[in-house]
């Protein structure tokens, strides 16, 4: 698997679905949702996928529900890997390190 990351970014948006909480082998926390964000001048929303480790996942997934208006600071991540046909695949993702609840609405 290949990773490159980005410049840090700012999101704000709206949660597509709950947050999906698991733990890895080494039960180590990781938290996934997707955030809608309205881009002025575009129709449909951009949709982002968003990781959270740690202490902050297990937070997002009690705390945070579909619809909830929400910012995250992180890192645009891509990855690349290999599915279990063979085929090359790649994956666009925010490694948060900061994730609010936003008042605006």
């Amino acid at each position: 698997m290949e990773t490159q990351k980005e410049h840090s970014i700012l999101i704000h948006g709206r949660l597509g679905q709950n947050p999906d909480l698991r733990y890895t082998k080494k039960q180590e926390p990781v938290c996934v949702f997707s955030i809608a964000e309205n881009i002025p001048g575009n129709d449909d929303p951009h949709w982002h996928r968003i990781v959270v480790w740690g202490r902050q996942a297990e937070y997002c997934s009690t705390i945070l529900k579909k619809g909830a208006p929400v910012f995250v600071r992180g890192q645009k991540v891509t990855r690349s890997y290999v599915d279990k046909e063979g085929q090359q695949k790649g994956v666009e993702e925010i490694q948060a390190q900061l994730v609010g609840i936003s008042i605006a609405s």
